[in-house]
């Protein structure tokens, strides 16, 4: 079985930061988002891995190399602009063959991974298999409705009014059969060619696709909600570890783990927190479910559940919370109000001044 890992798409629900980059290299716990589908993948048995780029592609290239860091081989597919998952399976034909193969969502973080559910697809030789969670609003995401036999009946993107309460994670896995479905289906309303269309185009025509349903903790890192509740739970797993410096008058509560060429003074960090190396942190407060990437400063300052990425600063914030911070920005306390006013008025004018 090989893979591909989708990781173009314009991340409209994370502008600015895909203006600048690509969704799939934002960090969870200081690494990127799609180093853990990557990571998944590999866990799974899978070597040979083609990876969908668009405009990012070259910065995905940087961040991801050959592969051989995660014991995979990994091919660049160039998607010259986003129109949709299926046009993705599209235009690696080529690469894929006539294999079996993991389609995964490169934004996408499972914490249990997909190791499990690739074996049962080799085994069972279904067309298709799709792996579905129940969420309390099913009306954002692509829907399955299952029959008691764990055959999907029918999909839906997005309904008004679902038939289930089970939504598309993002992980698939097919048979060279969805090679056709992709060729015969048209383009939605919103001009892409639908993953679900062609998956309800093999069922349609009598081949089988089954579900397979997860509880553990799933998240599409899409928005910025979404990526620090993906933050929380690879902080939740993360183990702590200081090998940068820490003067005594700092104090670390819990899992903290600070990387070599941290500086920490003055503060207290209460854990899970990741520090990264040639972050300094002076005179302030980090609260749990923070991380901190590389060269970043924090001074005079109180943060938490939040991600800072490269480079950056927060200096006089008397409280930072739930907030994802871009490389190399500048968070700074506004300037004080004048004790005094210099006034040069006019006749006959009403000025009122604030406290």
């Amino acid at each position: 079985m090989k893979a591909l890992v989708l990781a173009g798409g314009t991340g409209s629900r994370l502008r600015p930061f895909t203006h600048t980059g690509a969704k799939q290299l934002l960090p969870l716990a200081n690494r990127p988002v799609v180093h853990y589908a990557l990571q998944a993948i590999a866990d799974a048995g899978i070597e040979e891995v083609g990876m969908v780029v668009g405009a990012h592609g070259d910065a995905i290239r940087h961040a991801v190399g050959d592969g051989s860091a995660f014991g995979l081989r990994i091919a660049y597919l160039r998607q010259p602009e986003p129109r949709g998952l299926a046009h993705a399976v599209l235009i690696a034909r080529d690469f894929l063959k006539d294999d079996d193969f993991l389609l995964y969502l490169g934004d996408n973080y499972l914490e249990d991974g997909v190791r499990a559910f690739v074996r049962r697809a080799a085994a069972d030789g279904d067309a298709a298999r799709l792996l579905v969670t129940p969420v309390p609003d099913p009306t954002a995401f692509g829907v399955a409705e299952v029959g008691g036999d764990g055959l999907v009946r029918r999909l839906e993107e997005k309904p008004e009014r679902p038939r289930s309460d089970l939504a598309l994670v993002g992980v698939y896995a097919f048979t060279p059969a969805v090679h056709e479905a992709v060729r015969a289906i048209g383009p939605s309303g919103r001009g892409e060619l639908e993953i679900t269309h062609a998956v309800q185009w093999m069922i349609d025509r009598g081949l089988a696709v089954r579900a397979e349903t997860t509880t553990r903790p799933w998240r599409d890192t899409g928005s910025v909600d979404d990526l620090l509740e993906a933050n929380r739970h690879v902080l939740d797993r993360t183990q702590g570890q200081v090998d940068g410096k820490v003067d005594p008058h700092s104090v670390l509560v819990g899992r903290v783990r600070i990387a070599e060429g941290a500086v920490v003074t003055g503060s207290r960090i209460v854990g899970p927190v990741v520090v990264g190396a040639g972050a300094v942190i002076s005179n302030s407060s980090v609260g749990p479910y923070t991380a901190i990437a590389e060269d970043c400063r924090i001074e005079d300052s109180a943060i938490e559940f939040s991600v800072l990425l490269r480079g950056a600063s927060v200096e006089g914030a008397p409280r930072i919370e739930r907030s994802l911070i871009g490389r190399e920005a500048v968070v700074a306390a506004a300037p004080r109000p004048p004790q005094a006013h210099r006034l040069v008025i006019g006749d006959h004018s009403k000025v009122q001044l604030t406290s």
